[in-house]
């Protein structure tokens, strides 16, 4: 799957930005049916970061998010910015 399908938009609400200052993590909506592994390739590839870890999760409304965790050499504000959400 092309990683353009597999992140669907960045997350810009108050959580994913505390989430995002506090841990130096990302909030993606994701294609539903995306595994973690698939998530960590396509936003290592779409953003040039290294990911530690992704944790997914489903809301009531049937969305698939995760929270993607940089390396510590990668900011999560940084790589924000070129996207539009700051």
């Amino acid at each position: 799957m092309e990683p353009q399908k597999i992140i669907l938009y960045p997350l810009m609400g108050e959580k994913a930005t505390f989430i995002r200052e506090k841990d130096n993590k990302l909030t993606f909506v994701v294609d539903k049916g995306a595994n973690k592994s698939q998530i960590k390739e396509a936003v290592e590839e779409l953003y040039k970061v290294r990911v530690v870890q992704v944790n997914t999760m489903k809301t009531m409304k049937g969305v698939k998010k995760a929270h993607v965790k940089l390396s510590s050499e990668d900011s999560a504000e940084e790589v924000s910015s070129h996207f539009g959400v700051l």
